[in-house]
């Protein structure tokens, strides 16, 4: 890993979080990621569960957790792929019982070889079992993951309660602790000294992708593992369609560019957007829009405290946007009057969410009907989506929830149209 090692105070005290959250007797079950094929031989990137990393701080596959807290005698055990020197050569040396304690403080690890008849015994002596599921709302994928077929192993060999642990899952990782504040931190600092890097970079000429190599430079080479997810840099009319991912157009003289991208650190995530003129001077049009997105940043930032509910912030944001739409002769005041509540009119130009839940995940899990509460971090990012203009203006930072107000993780991050100007043309 790319990444200094977090202290494994963290994993201890996440497991003890997460053991006063089970039923009596139970024990709970987490399986590693798969190392995905590609085609042939090759295979992608690995990239850990995210729960399991968060219980234990193993970034390594074949990897499986059981916490159980009613045990006498082992409450947390680890089982890993043994290494041996063929492994070691090919691939570099697996974790060893050794480093599994120090990463994770867990003293019981077994080899993989021997998890069959340990687990037999354990589940014999329990009452229910947790499983995990990738049960988040956006989740799509019909790729039927190691936790997939854990769970029809289980349910085949043995006559037990199964329990979904997704749920403690999202709610304790939803409060995110000082140590994982200071991660997230990291990635976000990594993330501004890619903006730093790439704003006196761009101009006329320059291609998309050839901003999406200077960022992934500069991440990089600040351990980070790269991009927490895939990089959106798109020009003119790119600027306006929400998901563009293809960074291979020529950034043309009087576009406006906008780039959401943030880097990883540690496994957790960063997101950013910052919508910059390609040429270094923001048109009179486009600095209307932008300043008119900015001010609704603003306003969605402050309303970002412990006890707000998702459907009154979204409301307030809704009406926000319509004033700043109507000044910008987007939207007629009278036809807003008339709309259908249900099918606002700044839809047209405002058609997704303003926050979500940023962690391990970028649309880390949490549930949109709690309340918000101290130490949830969510990003904040409003955006206007002129498509006759071909000028989609969109502005991202992520903020923590604090009992004295919002905290800003991005705020040294320049956002304000003159301090981008000044750093483009420098």
């Amino acid at each position: 890993m790319k990444y200094l090692q977090i202290e494994n105070n963290l994993f201890i005290d996440n497991r003890k979080k997460f053991r006063n959250k089970l039923v009596k007797n139970t024990l709970a079950i987490f399986n590693s990621n798969d190392i995905m094929p590609t085609n042939a031989d090759g295979t992608m990137p690995f990239r850990q569960n995210n729960d399991l990393f968060w219980l234990s701080g193993v970034d390594q596959e074949e990897s499986v957790l059981v916490i159980y807290p009613d045990n006498n005698e082992e409450r947390e055990i680890l089982f890993l792929k043994e290494t041996n020197d063929h492994i070691a050569i090919w691939e570099g040396a697996k974790l060893t019982k050794e480093e599994v304690l120090n990463v994770s403080g867990i003293s019981n690890v077994y080899w993989l070889s021997e998890m069959e008849e340990i687990l037999k015994e354990l589940i014999g002596k329990c009452d229910g079992v947790y499983l995990n599921k990738n049960i988040h709302s956006r989740s799509a994928s019909e790729v039927e993951t190691r936790d997939d077929r854990f769970r029809k192993k289980i349910q085949n060999q043995y006559d037990k309660e199964i329990l979904e642990v997704a749920p403690i899952m999202h709610e304790l990782r939803s409060i995110k602790s000082e140590t994982e504040i200071s991660l997230l931190q990291n990635a976000c600092n990594i993330t501004e000294k890619g903006v730093r890097r790439i704003l006196p970079f761009i101009n006329p000429g320059v291609m998309e992708y050839e901003i999406e190599a200077e960022l992934m430079h500069e991440f990089l080479r600040n351990r980070s593992a790269g991009f927490a997810y895939q990089p959106i840099i798109g020009s003119g009319r790119n600027s306006c369609v929400l998901h563009y991912i293809d960074n291979n157009k020529e950034c043309k003289d009087g576009d406006i560019l906008l780039m959401d991208f943030g880097a990883e650190y540690a496994n957790y995530a960063s997101d950013l957007t910052r919508t910059v003129p390609v040429n270094g001077r923001y048109s009179e049009r486009q600095r209307d829009v932008y300043n008119s997105v900015l001010h609704v940043m603003k306003e969605a930032t402050k309303m970002l405290r412990p006890g707000t509910m998702f459907k009154e912030y979204n409301a307030e944001i809704g009406k926000i946007m319509e004033s700043e739409l109507i000044k910008l002769g987007l939207l007629n005041k009278h036809e807003v009057q008339k709309q259908d509540p249900k099918n606002p009119l700044f839809r047209k130009y405002f058609m997704h969410g303003t926050s979500h839940y940023l962690g391990l995940d970028v649309h880390d899990v949490g549930d949109f009907d709690w309340p918000m509460k101290e130490g949830m971090v969510f990003t904040c990012e409003p955006g206007i989506y002129i498509l006759e203009e071909e000028l989609g203006i969109r502005l991202e930072n992520d903020i923590l929830i604090t009992s004295n107000g919002p905290d800003d993780l991005m705020k040294n991050i320049p956002v304000e149209t003159e301090e981008i100007e000044d750093l483009m043309n420098s």
